[in-house]
């Protein structure tokens, strides 16, 4: 059978980002996967070194609208890293618990492009409902609903007040029953099974290997967390757990993130009932001369900032490692061997962010005759879902 090459971007109406991705197919059979990032390149590393250290922090939670706490967080951490200070004990609750809401925001996000993808159209809509719940606590704390502007080096920049406490734990709680539908809906459902089991492993070896981060590594066995090895704002002075599976396929990186959302509303729960009294800011003036390494577990893994003083106000080198950047090559590993129907949802579990790193879509052969294009992706995933439904006599 003739080898055939579907072109995934690097452009497509239905993409935000550019990203190219290059199939190598046999028949529905993927062969091969090419992956070509650099297309989205908006020079923020540069850009941060144009402002002052506390200007930076506003730049860089531009970095991603899903990510705008987890960029933040390790950027501030670096540069507390060079000062050699610790931010008082308000302050780190206050950071962990935005951080623990801006991750149960983005795993719902997941979940419910997932269930698009799938061809689960009212798991998507449901999720979308039970965004807004989370959100509204977001703008609640931080006045907004993204690019929340609460971090800055030497503690955050809004308290918590009576108040906030008690209309988000009321929001927590009231967002409970519909995760645990979630939960059952997506976990219990044999169709799901079918569809996820076995799709995309990746294993404990390939995970070590690849250096992957987040969700994808301990989906694979491997029990990395930066809050539990290298632990950071509250995650020492709290109980909870981390979420540890060990098949390595879509399904079990479902279950990942699932299971982390409870994890989240216990940290969120836990921090707000036990918020110490005291400063939140240092009012830090001066940074001097020295270089400093921060990092957070964002919701896609370990997100890495690097800083360089020269005793200025500005810093003069700053780099960053978002975790998509690491969890991209795993694609070589997890997509070849399976079909085009899957290829979509294997590229999805890893939770890519391109802003973070770069994204996809277009699709023509090298003689230019269209192929498939980025509905034919989701038509196809959702057709293979129908088609497993069909065959267990699910109507």
């Amino acid at each position: 059978m003739a080898k055939s090459v579907i072109t995934i971007g690097p452009y497509h109406p239905l993409q935000e980002e550019p990203e190219l991705f290059r199939l190598t197919i046999e028949g529905e059979k993927v062969l091969n996967i090419d992956v070509m990032v650099g297309y989205n390149h908006r020079g923020i590393e540069k850009l941060s070194e144009s402002r002052t250290f506390d200007q930076a922090t506003f730049v860089i939670e531009r970095i991603c609208g899903i990510c705008s706490t987890s960029h933040p967080f390790a950027y501030t951490r670096a540069v507390e890293d060079i000062i050699g200070l610790e931010v008082p004990e308000r302050a780190k609750y206050i950071r962990t618990i935005v951080a623990e809401i801006e991750r149960i925001h983005s795993h719902l996000l997941w979940m419910g492009l997932a269930g698009h993808f799938l061809g689960y159209n009212t798991v998507y809509m449901w999720v979308w409902k039970l965004r807004e719940e989370i959100l509204d606590v977001l703008e609640a704390l931080t006045g907004n609903r993204n690019n929340y502007a609460m971090f800055k080096p030497g503690g955050v920049r809004r308290d918590i007040n009576p108040d906030d406490i008690s209309f988000v734990l009321k929001k927590i709680d009231g967002i409970l029953p519909t995760i645990e539908m979630l939960k059952k809906a997506i976990l219990d459902d044999p169709v799901l099974h079918a569809r996820l089991k076995g799709i995309g492993t990746f294993t404990r070896e390939e995970a070590i290997d690849y250096c992957a981060l987040g969700p994808t590594s301990r989906a694979s066995g491997v029990a990395r967390d930066v809050r539990k090895d290298t632990a950071y704002g509250a995650y020492d002075r709290i109980d909870w757990d981390m979420i540890v599976t060990e098949n390595g396929d879509v399904f079990d990186k479902a279950v990942i993130r699932i299971l982390e959302t409870y994890e989240s509303v216990k940290i969120v729960k836990t921090c707000l009932q036990n918020l110490p009294g005291g400063e939140i800011d240092l009012n830090i003036t001066s940074i001097p001369p020295g270089e400093g390494i921060g990092a957070h577990e964002a919701p896609r893994g370990e997100t890495f900032h690097y800083v360089r003083s020269d005793g200025t106000n500005r810093p003069v080198r700053h780099k960053v490692r978002a975790p998509t950047f690491m969890n991209l090559p795993t694609l070589k590993a997890t997509v070849p061997g399976c079909t085009i129907s899957d290829a979509t949802i294997i590229l999805a579990a890893i939770d890519p962010c391109y802003c973070c790193t770069e994204r996809m879509v277009a699709v023509r052969s090298p003689e230019g005759d269209l192929l498939y294009n980025g509905d034919d992706l989701v038509r196809l995933s959702q057709e293979k879902t129908a088609s497993i439904m069909k065959r267990m006599g699910i109507k």
